[in-house]
């Protein structure tokens, strides 16, 4: 990068987060420019001719980018550290050297379906609603939903304020006391479904995602992973949108 950039932009080509997370670590004042601190969104900077670091560290961009999707099991935070102690995805991530970071989020106790690259520009496309990128997921949820509650749901309902965009539920099977049903969303917000079914009192009891897009995970073992050819990461995108070449 010969020319001017974005600071945030910068950080996600070179592979240290979405361009979202790379907001946040600017704000947090961990990214100084010819040494001195950066927490202002939108600064410029040329990176041919200014040395840009992270916590100490020099920020250079990535030769190659990486995709991997991995089966997420319950127990695991989706962040790169964690104060509690608790285990977090990328020590899965065995053989793998270089760094890689979650895409989006999955609560600790919902499994399935991560995304984990190094190409902060793919990551933010995936992220963010313009894209309308869909994710999939099986919910269990508890008692036996009607077919009005699950219509309100389908049209979209009003959560924090906001009405939710329309979903496409199928339900799977109904037992005694809870029914299991999937659910396709587009919308990224925290913990949306879990609130989708808690507004129509049915509470979640299990929650795993199954899909990105028409990605699935189609056998993937809990724990285990799989690189991404570019026709994998096509499958996510129901907008055509051209992917980053490698460098």
């Amino acid at each position: 990068m010969s020319q001017t950039v974005r600071l945030q932009k910068y950080l996600a080509a070179c592979g240290i987060a979405s361009r979202r997370k790379a907001e946040e670590i600017i704000t947090q004042g961990r990214i100084t420019v010819d040494g001195q601190i950066v927490t202002a969104m939108g600064v410029q900077v040329n990176p041919s001719q200014q040395e840009i670091r992270l916590d100490g560290t020099l920020v250079i961009p990535q030769e190659d980018f990486l995709y991997v999707l991995l089966n997420k099991p319950a127990g695991y935070v989706t962040t790169m550290s964690d104060p509690q102690g608790r285990p977090i995805v990328t020590s899965l991530l065995h053989g793998i050297k270089t760094r890689l970071f979650p895409v989006g989020r999955l609560d600790l106790d919902t499994e399935g379906a991560l995304l984990l690259t190094n190409d902060g520009e793919l990551a933010q496309k995936i992220q963010h609603p313009s894209y309308e990128v869909t994710k999939t997921y099986e919910a269990q949820v508890i008692g036996r939903p009607s077919t009005g509650k699950i219509l309100e749901l389908e049209q979209g309902i009003l959560l924090e304020g906001k009405k939710t965009a329309p979903a496409k539920l199928q339900i799977l099977a109904r037992k005694t006391s809870t029914t299991s049903i999937r659910i396709t969303i587009h919308e990224g917000r925290k913990r949306q479904v879990k609130k989708m079914f808690q507004a129509i009192g049915h509470p979640l009891f299990h929650l795993k995602r199954i899909a990105y897009g028409n990605l699935f995970l189609e056998g993937l073992l809990p724990g285990k992973y799989q690189f991404l050819t570019e026709e994998d990461l096509k499958k996510i995108f129901l907008k055509k949108i051209p992917l980053q070449k490698n460098k």
